[in-house]
């Protein structure tokens, strides 16, 4: 195998073509062993299988910077960076991420995981090595997609502005902008990439500038490079933008890729490389449906068919309540971040197409348009992954909160993701969105509470927003008629005479057993669900941490301003002077793994919980109040 004889990528550079074409087959056999095995992002990185090739052909790794965007394509990066033998770890627990992370490899130059940021970073270190006195390359790989979000034109736009050497590598995969085909355009992306074209077209205008009629002539024979790029090529908006264009190019041809990225490696200034590949290339199950194959679990070889569906996850539930609500609401509008399939939006899609909008990778604007349907009497919803929220901070406080508009957060993977790890954890969103006036914050534990919580936030006259894990619901199918929760009102599960556990979210399935297990221990625990964050039932924790004199919180959320921190608040107002122990994420960023081997690593499955509450109560003190993290 060609492969076991690439130990870094340097050995690459004594490999012809042929060679490298038959490597890049292998890698792709090695890619979809792995994830059909293991799961992970199939589609994105088979697409880039020749690029990566020619990237690490051309270009000197790690002394030159490859910087990849958003990360999920990078599988065959790392099995030519020294991780071949480690590959077969993907994503699991111990083993190597599914995203570029420097920690673990010097090839890895950022990390990443959410989309948009390579041409930022890039320019960053670009600006930092003329600084520094240095001599190398940047180079950043984005993907069509990721170039619908708005940082990614800031970064082009500064980048224009400084003209410095930087690479940009446009991968279009989707056809987002339009390709231009026939060997006169592969002709003309060749001419004007070489660096003789660029010194001839600089020396014209050094020779027509300051003489007379020069500005008009060299105003024509721009003109006239624009009119021809601009009809053969799609390149103009780059150009405007300061870079010098070059495309498109066959992303799946070696050796046009290679000349192309050599001449380039040559010129000085910003250049954007457009190359066409196609995602899930090889694989034709995955061509076919680029979609269903960009992160998926393990799934069969041979017919392409996942081998587990398992039950009816959160999502669907989300998506079934949702579309039932709209049926009799017809201000509801539902918006997705270039994610109708993981946020379960498709069948609301199929079902309303009017009513139902697409905004790409941009969650700030998703945000912003969220609240213009709102300050008109619509009900929208943003559905989205609690991880990709936090790009739109600033939205969600100036646009909606401050306005108090009506737009419903449906904020997916709410808490612990598993393999994707840490750039996807959503471990932030009750402690940045509870902070914030006049929202109102729920976590369901159940199916039916997510439908509930669905139409309480449809009915209110402000914002809300309701988390809910990746994961299983564990109860039957929705109630004909969905009923609205009456807002901070909390539910007492269990009467108990020696602490009270107030629990938020689907993390309450670990609780129960714990309280369970501690009651055949002879501790006798009361429990609290809690489901909302903002405003928490006062009444209801003050009755119980009396009734106790113990307090325990439970949430799969950093502890640091969390859903633990708002129950302190309450005891605190409340002057209720008890031992409380909170238990949720740590003041770190928290590896890749399921996420039940997360949750016993954290202390937050039911065994360790009964533990620690057991160690905590041999220490307990009733006049002091105890915050364990």
């Amino acid at each position: 195998m060609f492969l076991e004889m690439v130990r870094d990528p340097r050995d690459l550079k004594g490999f012809t073509i042929k060679e490298l074409e038959e490597l890049a087959a292998e890698i792709r056999r090695v890619i979809l062993e792995v994830v059909s095995q293991r799961g992970g992002h199939l589609a994105p990185s088979l697409g880039v299988v020749e690029l990566t090739l020619a990237l690490h052909y051309v270009f000197d790794a790690p002394t030159d910077r490859i910087v990849w965007d958003v990360g999920h394509q990078a599988y065959a990066h790392k099995l030519l960076t020294g991780r071949r033998e480690r590959f077969h770890t993907l994503r699991q627990y111990g083993g190597i991420s599914g995203f570029p992370k420097p920690e673990e490899s010097p090839y890895d130059t950022f990390a990443v995981g959410h989309s948009s940021t390579s041409i930022s970073a890039s320019l960053g270190m670009a600006v930092a090595r003329d600084l520094l006195g240095k001599d190398h390359k940047v180079v950043a790989i984005i993907g069509d997609g990721s170039m619908t979000a708005g940082l990614a034109f800031e970064g082009l736009n500064h980048a224009g502005h400084l003209d410095r050497d930087l690479v940009v590598i446009l991968n279009d995969n989707e056809m987002c902008i339009s390709p231009t085909k026939g060997a006169l355009s592969h002709y003309l992306s060749r001419k004007l990439a070489d660096p003789g074209y660029l010194r001839f077209r600089d020396d014209i205008k050094r020779l027509v500038l300051g003489k007379p009629g020069g500005d008009v002539l060299l105003g024509t024979i721009k003109k006239l490079e624009e009119s021809i790029k601009g009809f053969f090529t799609p390149g103009i908006l780059f150009e405007e933008l300061g870079f010098k264009y070059v495309g498109p190019v066959r992303g799946h041809h070696l050796g046009e890729l290679i000349g192309t990225l050599e001449r380039v490696k040559r010129a000085r200034e910003p250049i954007l490389v457009h190359i066409l590949t196609k995602k899930g290339r090889g694989y034709e199950p995955a061509e076919r449906e680029p979609h269903r194959f960009h992160g998926v679990g393990p799934f069969s070889l041979k017919t392409g068919k996942a081998l587990s569906k398992g039950g009816r996850s959160y999502t669907q539930v989300f998506s079934e309540a949702l579309i039932k609500l709209a049926e009799v609401d017809e201000r509801i509008v539902a918006i997705t971040a270039a994610m109708p399939d993981g946020t379960g939006l498709t069948p609301f899609a199929e079902r309303f197409p009017d009513r139902f909008f697409d905004v790409g990778i941009a969650e700030q604007h998703a945000v912003t348009f969220a609240a213009g349907l709102a300050s008109q009497g619509l009900r929208p919803v943003v559905a989205v992954y609690s991880t990709f929220l936090q790009r739109a901070y600033d939205q969600i406080i100036h646009d909606v909160a401050l306005q108090s508009l009506s737009v419903t957060f449906a904020l997916d993977r709410g808490g612990l993701v598993g393999a994707d790890g840490p750039t996807h954890h959503g471990a932030f969103d009750l402690s940045y969105l509870r902070c914030v006036p006049n929202m109102v914050v729920m976590a369901p534990s159940s199916g039916v509470e997510l439908a509930q919580m669905l139409k309480t936030a449809l009915e209110l006259d402000g914002p809300a927003a309701l988390r809910y894990p990746r994961g299983e619901v564990r109860d039957d199918a929705l109630p004909r008629n969905v009923t609205p929760l009456e807002v901070g009102k909390g539910e007492l599960l269990k009467e108990g005479t020696d602490l009270v556990m107030i629990v938020v979210g689907h993390i309450l399935d670990e609780a129960r057993k714990a309280v369970e297990l501690l009651e055949g221990r002879g501790i006798r625990a009361a429990l609290i669900n809690a489901r909302f964050v903002k405003p928490l039932d006062d009444e209801l924790i003050l009755e119980w941490a009396a009734r106790t004199g113990r307090v325990v919180t439970l949430e799969e959320n950093a502890l640091l301003g969390g859903f633990g921190s708002a129950v302190l608040e309450v005891l605190a107002r409340g002057e209720m002077l008890v031992p409380v122990l909170t238990l949720g994420l740590p003041d770190r960023f928290v590896t890749h793994g399921t996420q039940q081997e997360l949750r016993r690593e954290l202390g937050l499955d039911a065994l360790s919980l009964i533990r620690r509450v057991e160690k905590w109560m041999g220490q307990g003190n009733k006049r002091v109040v105890f915050l364990v993290g």
